[in-house]
């Protein structure tokens, strides 16, 4: 590329209708996906601001990719009677009435579904 002076880019940038806008002292930057992030350390970021959108620019030396460690999924607030009610409506344990209820979000009919399904499997 041809060397330009960062006044002059601005310049040609705003000719075309891009304005840029430099965010100074930003020490990190993450990228989260659901089983890491990707860590930048001391990147130089812009945002260009194209018609309705928004580009964002970094502009680092080097990233890290951190996974993440998987967190206990906790019981989603179901009352006792409604877990009472799923193991007589599918004759699954207590236990695995439960398992079922977090893997499914806490819905209901989705874990009943489920615990039939598995049932009839078998």
């Amino acid at each position: 590329m041809f060397p330009v002076s960062p006044r002059e880019l601005k310049r040609m940038l705003k000719k075309y209708g891009i304005e840029v806008q430099e965010l100074p002292d930003v020490r990190s930057v993450t990228l989260s996906a659901d089983s890491y992030d990707i860590l930048v350390r001391d990147p130089q970021v812009a945002i260009l601001n194209v018609g309705q959108q928004k580009v964002i620019q970094i502009v680092c030396s080097g990233v890290e990719k951190v996974e993440k460690k998987q967190l206990p999924q906790q019981i989603p607030a179901v009352s006792e009677e409604d877990i009472q009610f799923i193991v007589e409506q599918t004759g699954a344990s207590r236990d695995e009435v439960l398992k079922a209820l977090v893997e499914e979000g806490g819905d209901i009919a989705k874990t009943i579904i489920k615990l039939q399904e598995k049932k009839q499997s078998k």
